[in-house]
């Protein structure tokens, strides 16, 4: 499997994606203006009944107006009283302005002003009859009046304006009517209009619930897909990681067993050959002492680098395996090794023991040891510390191990560093057995702080002194902890100063 990070260049969206949005625009801009016209037609309509019966009503007022002050002026002419005259005077004021008020709402219907001409004109001239025979009245009396009303010109022209007031209000009433007509017309358009708009965006919206979902459920795949691939990344990841756990506290027990049978055969045959050296070195050189003192003397050298190979074998076996560890256990081992670092480093250390702790058996002894001697090279290098002390003890069926110093302390990054070769060693070995440990500032971040923590369980299937690796806890993992560790770094040659 292999993965990319190079830009692919700018995502751009399907076109069939952009033109069905753009015909969502204007379905929705379509359906705004049908809307508006809709709305403006029913302004219209409504202006226009509005107008009608203002129409109608200002007719039937001109027509009132001017029946009755023709008979205020009946009562006039037959009583004589002035007290009769009040409606031909409210008609001689208000017939103009109801006229004005006709000719501004038929200001946009030709047909309707030249209605409204002829009615002004017969209106006024109805009018202007009924003053001329008030005047009459005034002169010559009742007499005078019968002798215009017998020329029937008055009764023409009232039946005229009463023709003419219901031709208006007819035409007014079909005008409105058509209007009427017309807007339902427009309105069903309309509607058909809407109807359609409504199933084409119907259609819309199911092509982009099918987009929808298509792409929700490509993603859903997608997603998975990702997963699965992460989940095998991470179980390769695992199972990687633990091989190479499990190999590197392989590789340390190996080595620790290999380590010891290295230092019993050099303690064995090799320390068997040397000390029958010694022996015939020492036969000769008695021998040649008075005889040869030249020859006694060269193997007085040879006995003496002999006695330094011997001291170096020692170092080497005690390098590989204390001796100490095998033979006064695991409390005296740590005493004596503290105690040569003390006189090592000038760093003064001190071991404290508590409780019955020489009853580990070698591999968790060995471990114990390793973890004391790794972190103690590592204070005598880096940390300037003036006081060591190195506290095991023994809690129920577990060693609880303590390495602190007073030194400047652990730097922050050093337990990521890939590099962290000795305390990944520690870790390891402490793992090896079952155990943990952990790597952090000293009390008030002051120095630094080692502790481990080893079980005294019997290894299953394992015997003592043999290299075995612990069973994987529940799940099938090994437990284990992120590496940590300070600068790369190799073990002090302090051996040379055992015992």
């Amino acid at each position: 499997m292999y993965f990319t990070t190079a830009s692919t260049g700018k995502p751009r969206l399907p076109y069939y994606i952009t033109i069905l949005c753009l015909a969502c625009v204007l379905i929705l801009v379509g359906n705004g203006a049908s809307l508006i016209g809709n709305l403006s037609s029913l302004r219209g309509a409504n202006t226009l009944q509005s107008q009608t019966s203002r129409v109608g009503d200002r007719l039937q007022y001109l027509n009132v107006l001017v029946m009755d002050a023709e008979s205020s002026l009946r009562g006039y002419f037959l009583s004589g009283s002035d007290a009769y005259l009040g409606p031909w005077r409210t008609a001689s004021a208000e017939i103009d302005p109801a006229l004005a008020e006709l000719d501004t709402l038929l200001a946009d219907n030709p047909s309707q002003r030249r209605n409204l001409g002829q009615l002004r004109a017969l209106i006024h001239r109805r009018m202007s009859l009924m003053n001329q025979s008030v005047e009459v009245y005034r002169q010559g009396g009742l007499h005078d009046i019968v002798k215009i009303a017998e020329t029937g010109d008055t009764k023409s022209v009232m039946d005229e304006i009463r023709l003419l007031v219901v031709i208006m209000a007819q035409e007014q009433n079909e005008l409105l009517a058509a209007r009427a007509a017309a807007f339902y017309r427009d309105y069903q358009n309309a509607v058909l209009i809407g109807v359609g708009i409504n199933v084409v965006a119907i259609l819309v919206l199911g092509l982009f619930y099918r987009l929808v979902r298509r792409s929700y459920f490509t993603r859903v795949a997608t997603e998975q897909a990702l997963q699965a691939a992460n989940d095998n990344l991470e179980s390769m990841v695992a199972q990687r990681t633990e091989q190479l756990s499990v190999l590197s506290r392989h590789l340390i027990s190996v080595a620790e067993v290999e380590k010891a049978k290295l230092a019993r055969e050099l303690h064995d045959e090799m320390g068997a050959n040397l000390t029958a050296i010694s022996m015939d070195i020492n036969t000769v050189s008695a021998r040649l002492a008075a005889s040869d003192p030249q020859c006694g003397a060269m193997l007085e050298r040879a006995r003496a680098a002999l006695v330094d190979t011997v001291e170096l074998k020692r170092r080497i076996i005690e390098d590989l395996r204390p001796s100490m560890l095998d033979h006064l256990g695991l409390s005296a081992a740590l005493h004596s090794y503290c105690a040569q670092f003390k006189a090592v480093s000038g760093v003064h250390c001190e071991a404290l023991v508590d409780g019955e702790v020489d009853v580990a058996d070698p591999m968790q002894s060995i471990a114990v040891f390793r973890i004391v001697q790794e972190s103690l090279n590592n204070i005598g290098k880096y940390a300037q510390a003036r006081n060591v002390v190195v506290h095991l003890a023994r809690e129920d069926d577990a060693l609880f191990l303590e390495v602190s110093d007073d030194g400047i302390g652990i730097p922050v990054d050093a337990a990521s560093k890939a590099r962290s070769h000795g305390l990944l060693g520690m870790r390891e070995r402490a793992l090896l057995l079952g155990g943990s440990l952990k790597v952090q500032r000293g009390p008030g971040q002051v120095g630094t702080c080692v502790s481990a923590t080893i079980p005294l369980t019997q290894l299953a299937g394992g015997v003592a002194g043999a290299p075995s690796v612990p069973h994987p806890a529940a799940g099938g993992h090994i437990p284990s902890s992120p590496p940590c560790s300070t600068h790369p770094h190799t073990l002090p040659d302090l051996d040379g100063q055992l015992p």
